[in-house]
């Protein structure tokens, strides 16, 4: 008896200890004032408009981050050095600094400050203001792309929208930067003159390959969207209380957070559908929303999979941001809360309450620092967690971008193992369903060393038109580029479960990078001794004659001569192609120097050099065209800046397409195009010499890559044009043949007449003579 007192006595200080033990220890961040070295704070302090503090931190580089209040403070280090408040330049000539939006943009910091945009490059410390802004501004919006330095990433990075909050959607003006902010442009969003209510934002949702536009009207909010199929359509209205600051969570996965101090909305599918988050206090108390647990929030803090709450009761709320709908777990109270605090998360599972503190010496403000350990915290018994199933969730593909071309798929692994005696319900969610179709297949693979039953899961994606099981309104527009992320989650995980993350990676649906496109060249002109490698490298040149070349490209006679210095390391030995044999050049598609297939979609050829010694076989009507083709006279008339080089995948139009209504006017023009449903090929004039190909695929269906390149021909086999005029031969020919027939047939005839009789007496006594008069000449010598 007496042990077992001895057993609860101690259980029951334990568990008072445990209770004693406080959410997290303050310290302070105070660095640089040892040698009492005065710093200066030049220029005008900037000072955030909101009367609750925010805190920004740089999704790819954690280290960096701004902070907005009363002052404001950009760090590089994660605030482990004392700062001087943010200040902007007076030769920008700001007026009042009042900043009411901020921006990371890569490398560069985005301010609206007094209603325009101003640019801190915090790498080269240099300010700007931004191009291109007519009229006032009060909110900036952007994304960043963490991935690679693929091209997509880099335009999520650098695309930026700037707007006025408020201002009625149908008359405000809009703009766009593709360039971090530095210039901007009007932004044209279809159908806005239509569109009832104030402006809540606009933002760009790489995730579903989306521009949305938020509108407000009575209270209510819904979003707007810019593509098929969803702009057809709005998302659900949710409740719009207050000034909703929204905030996009890393790593493109379509998660968004609204919050005011009386609110705290959540949307998994980019604003398509809005609700509150709920909130659970103890085991046995859940709340619907944050008003109705009436709580104030002063903070909020988000990352890739976790979200933090600070609320001006003093309380920490901490929920995870899975597949699956989740509520707030409220954390034992603490004085964690002040006018100037702001929350961060430093690292998974790891939440961070920042205060700065001013210095009554020094102008630099040091920083309290209250760290918080989500899963120790989770521990407490008291707030009757469970314990996580899962005991790992891994995939190679995890923070990982792929690129998935048109006509390709991609296939995924994952391993998940349970706790013993659980079961576990694995979830695979594409952000962009409309793009992007996947199916997955579980099964088991072997066991642990500790009889833990291993589970492998198998993902294929493909674009949704080639599953096939989708709604043609269901579907995006197969012909423009989208992303789409890849993300499996736990569905029945435990919140405890902070170090078990889901598994995200980011689908370009677009160009395949590694693509290219090579022409076959089994017969060569060196191969056959017509050309010499060596003297192909050693500076040849060849000379193109004025009557045979266009420098622009109409088709007409140059005035003089061009002399063309042969590109040995881009051209290699030209292709040896016969005169008088129609020709097509055989065109392969490689990925990561390995061949993968010849092409027979639709191309485009054009001699660099305006060379027209060349037509095709077929016209428009023996290509049973329906519409009148394009060509690169039309073509170029609307090239731009890409100028001659301008027919591609974006703008070509098939003569064979139903819906391409151009009326078929002149069927005998040549068709210029090769490949596809034709047997289209290109026909040489008399004339040898090296051609220099631009080659570019356009059939739009193929790959979303502008899959072109270059190279070069030698025909040969040509006669030398004459330089008498035919008509001065034939019709001296013709002549003398029509007189040889005649006089078959006249000579004979005349020969029986007493005047023939007389002329073949004139020719043989003629002839007798003759042979006298040689004889005597033979005699003589």
């Amino acid at each position: 008896m007496l042990v077992l007192m001895l057993v609860v006595a101690a259980t029951l200080r334990l568990c008072l200890l445990a209770r004693a033990q406080p959410l997290c220890r303050n310290h302070m961040v105070r660095t640089g004032k040892l040698f009492h070295i005065s710093q200066q704070i030049q220029g005008d302090l900037l000072y955030f408009s909101s009367t609750t503090a925010h805190l920004i931190q740089h999704p790819c580089k954690k280290n960096i981050a701004l902070y907005l209040g009363r002052q404001m403070f950009f760090t590089r280090d994660n605030f482990k050095s004392s700062l001087l408040p943010l200040s902007i330049p007076t030769s920008m000539k700001v007026g009042i600094p009042e900043v009411t939006s901020a921006h990371i943009a890569d490398s560069v910091l985005l301010l609206v400050v007094n209603q325009k945009v101003y640019i801190y490059d915090y790498e080269a410390n240099s300010w700007n203001a931004s191009i291109g802004i007519e009229h006032r501004v009060s909110r900036v919006s952007g994304d960043n792309c963490c991935y690679s330095g693929h091209p997509f990433c880099v335009d999520i990075s650098n695309s930026v929208f700037a707007y006025l909050h408020g201002d009625q959607i149908s008359q405000t003006n809009v703009y766009f930067s593709n360039t971090r902010g530095y210039r901007f442009q009007k932004f044209v969003y279809e159908k806005q003159a239509e569109l009832v209510g104030s402006l809540g934002g606009i933002f760009y949702f790489h995730s579903l390959s989306q521009v949305g536009l938020l509108l407000i009207d009575q209270g209510k909010a819904r979003f707007s969207y810019s593509e098929h199929p969803l702009n057809t359509s709005f998302g659900l209205p949710f409740d719009y209380n207050g000034t909703l600051d929204i905030l996009i969570t890393p790593g493109q996965k379509g998660i968004l957070i609204f919050w005011f101090q009386k609110s705290l909305l959540v949307s998994r599918n980019s604003g398509q559908l809005v609700y509150p988050i709920h909130v659970r206090e103890g085991p046995n108390t859940l709340y619907s929303s944050i008003s109705e647990a009436n709580i104030t929030i002063h903070s909020v803090a988000a990352n890739e999979y976790e979200l933090a709450v600070l609320t001006q009761e003093n309380n920490l709320y901490y929920g995870s941001l899975g597949i699956l709908p989740s509520s707030l777990i409220k954390f034992a109270g603490q004085n964690i809360w002040s006018q100037e605090a702001a929350l961060m998360f430093t690292d998974v599972g790891r939440v961070e309450i920042l205060t700065p503190l001013p210095d009554s010496v020094f102008p630099a403000f040091d920083f309290q620092k209250c760290p918080v350990n989500i899963q120790a915290i989770l521990m407490d018994p008291q707030l009757r967690v469970d314990v996580c199933k899962a005991e790992l969730l891994q995939g190679d593909f995890d923070n990982k971008m792929y690129s998935i071309d048109m006509n390709s798929k991609l296939e995924l692994t994952a391993l998940m193992i349970p706790r013993p005696g659980m079961s576990l319900v694995p979830l695979a969610m594409v952000s962009n369903p409309h793009s992007l179709g996947l199916q997955a297949v579980i099964y088991e693979a072997g066991y642990t060393y500790d009889g833990n039953v291993k589970h492998r899961l198998n993902i294929s994606l493909r674009q949704q038109h080639h599953w096939g099981r989708a709604d043609p309104n269901f579907t995006s527009s197969i012909k423009r580029p989208t992303g789409s992320t890849i993300t499996l989650d736990i569905a029945n995980k435990e919140i405890s479960c902070v170090d078990l993350k889901p598994l995200t990676a980011l689908i370009s649906v677009g160009c395949d990078q590694e693509k290219k496109i090579v022409i076959q060249n089994e017969i060569s002109a060196c191969h056959h001794g017509i050309l010499d490698p060596v003297g192909l490298q050693d500076n040849y040149s060849y000379v193109i004659e004025r009557e045979a070349y266009d420098p622009n490209f109409q088709g007409q006679k140059a005035s003089e001569d061009l002399v063309v210095d042969y590109q040995y390391e881009k051209l290699g030995c030209p292709h040896l192609v016969y005169y008088n044999t129609p020709w097509k050049p055989v065109v392969e598609l490689w990925r990561e120097g390995k061949f993968q297939e010849v092409i027979k979609a639709e191309f485009v050829l054009l001699e660099v050099h305006g060379l027209f010694t060349y037509t095709y076989s077929l016209t428009a009507q023996t290509a049973l065209c329906r519409a009148q083709p394009q060509n690169w006279t039309s073509i170029m008339e609307n090239a731009g800046d890409k100028w001659p080089f301008a027919w591609d995948r974006e703008n070509y139009v098939s003569c064979h397409d139903p819906d391409n209504d151009a009326p078929l006017r002149w069927p005998n023009v040549p068709y210029q195009i090769l490949g596809g449903p034709t047997a289209n090929k290109v026909i040489f004039d008399q004339r040898n010499g090296i051609y220099v190909f631009y080659v570019s695929i356009v059939d739009p269906y193929y790959s979303y890559c502008h899959l072109h390149t270059t190279f070069s021909v030698y025909v040969y086999g040509a006669f030398p044009l004459s330089i008498i005029p035919a008509a001065v031969t034939i019709i001296p020919l013709m002549v003398a043949m029509l007189l040889s027939v005649w006089l078959a047939y006249a000579i004979p005839k005349l020969l029986h007449t007493e005047k023939g009789l007389r002329f073949k007496g004139f020719w043989i006594h003629l002839c007798r003579r003759c042979r006298k008069a040689c004889a005597c000449f033979r005699g003589r010598s």
